[in-house]
């Protein structure tokens, strides 16, 4: 006991109030009564909750990858544990077990994401949304505010250098015609509206920079429409008006960077919703610690809780993420 309190002591504050705290509770009286016993566990509900809220928000989260758009680097299954702090730790965010979307405050980042790190990034919407349901993504920054990225046949170029496939990174293996139907699906689906890119042809496309000015004219203002609202300004696509007000350019509030999934062709990205405020990256991906199947490879239906047991990825487990 007197180990633990000079280990608390060391703290300062924070250990002071803990001990009072733990002391308040050893000498508290035992609940002898059903409502006492209910009340004791709603509290100790509570403070488990608020105490795994506050370190969801300052440091470390738990991630579990639902899709395989990050294959063979995460899988679809993997359980993350996520570092927070690197990017900036933020008030809680949401309420844990729920999910509730909380508003929140994030602090300065020890550092900004960069090219190559993978990212785990509050989902900023599909094309054409403003606004969605609150939900994190994973993905790897191949590029940052201020770049300029070009794929062309499927090889991503930043500012003219090559950015090599990830070390686990893939491409399915199609024939040429497959590759070419492939692409026609993407006419019309990818970002920015009317661009009319494919995920192995994009761009030149320049990240957006907080400062950056871009000309607006009839022809390119449904392209940065929902860019802007989602800025929080009040667009108007038929009148060609930002906040009431016709205007011929539009002076860039944030820095953003750019994601894409290492498994290039079974990934939903930047390429098809658009860029990623930089404000909106919560974390990065240290270590898998656990691992299973969560979808039957044949028929794609959800597997049971018994049926996941067998399915468990022994050799993932510890598997550090680059």
């Amino acid at each position: 006991m007197a180990l633990i309190e000079s280990a608390y002591s060391m703290l300062g504050p924070t250990g002071h109030f803990l001990i009072r705290r733990r002391n308040k509770r050893l000498n508290a009286p035992k609940p002898e009564t059903f409502f006492q016993h209910v009340w004791a566990w709603i509290k100790t509900v509570v403070w488990a909750v608020t105490v795994v809220t506050i370190i969801n928000g300052l440091a470390l989260a738990s991630f579990t990858v639902p899709t395989g758009s990050m294959e063979r680097t995460v899988m679809a299954g993997d359980f993350l544990f996520v570092n927070k702090f690197i990017y900036g730790p933020s008030t809680p965010q949401i309420i844990p077990f729920i999910n509730m979307p909380l508003p929140y405050y994030k602090l300065p980042p020890l550092m900004d994401p960069k090219q190559g790190d993978v990212i785990v990034f509050v989902f900023p919407g599909n094309r054409e949304e403003v606004k969605t349901r609150f939900e994190y993504y994973l993905k790897r920054c191949v590029a940052v505010s201020g770049d300029v990225l070009q794929i062309r046949s499927g090889r991503v170029y930043v500012n003219n250098a090559e950015f090599t496939l990830p070390e686990h990174g893939q491409f399915f293996d199609m024939t040429p015609e497959m590759r070419a139907q492939m692409h026609e699906g993407d006419l019309g689906q990818t970002f920015p509206l009317g661009r009319d890119y494919t995920r192995d042809d994009y761009g030149p496309i320049r990240i957006p920079k907080e400062g950056d000015v871009i000309p607006l004219s009839s022809s390119n203002f449904d392209e940065w429409a929902v860019f802007i609202a989602r800025e929080g300004h009040e667009v108007n696509g038929m009148m060609r008006t930002v906040d009431g007000q016709p205007i011929t350019s539009y002076t860039v509030e944030r820095d953003y960077v750019f994601g894409m999934g290492d498994n290039r062709d079974n990934s939903l990205d930047s390429r098809f919703w658009g860029f990623i405020p930089k404000h909106s990256v919560v974390g990065t991906p240290m270590v898998v610690y656990w691992s299973w199947q969560p979808d039957d490879a044949q028929t794609g239906k959800r597997l049971t809780l018994f049926e996941r047991l067998s399915t468990i990825r022994w050799s993932r487990l510890g598997t550090i993420i680059h």
